[in-house]
């Protein structure tokens, strides 16, 4: 009788996790989707690279999670960035060093060298 009891608690707790750590990927494709919009790049995938239990977070057990996102900013070349998670909480995301996109989309410079503009426009007076 009691060793059922311990079997159910102990799926019980198993399936807490689990399901602890599909929010916590849920949360990391989110965030990555967002950031990676914000980077003006594209998400080709995202990964959990490893989990550990660790105590914290709002329930006192957690997961300490890493993922790692795979990105293009030309749709040739990838990179890899990755997200640490403790709980439900992003702790710090690790962007490698990669060329900005589409450079040749960035706006065009209008006026003259110095920033003066075009010369009727200029009210500032240093233009002539």
């Amino acid at each position: 009788m009691m060793i059922d009891f311990l079997m159910i608690a102990a799926v019980v707790v198993i399936a807490a996790f689990f399901w602890q750590l599909r929010q916590m990927a849920e949360i990391s494709r989110q965030f990555a989707q967002q950031e990676c919009g914000k980077q003006n790049v594209q998400l080709l995938a995202i990964a959990m690279e490893s989990a550990l239990p660790s105590i914290g977070g709002s329930s006192g057990l957690c997961w300490k999670a890493k993922f790692m996102f795979e990105f293009s900013t030309d749709g040739l070349n990838q990179y890899k960035a990755n997200i640490n998670m403790h709980g439900k909480r992003i702790q710090k995301i690790q962007w490698p060093i990669f060329p900005e996109p589409e450079w040749q989309q960035a706006p065009l410079a209008r006026g003259t060298v110095g920033g003066c503009g075009s010369k009727g426009s200029c009210k500032s007076g240093g233009c002539k």
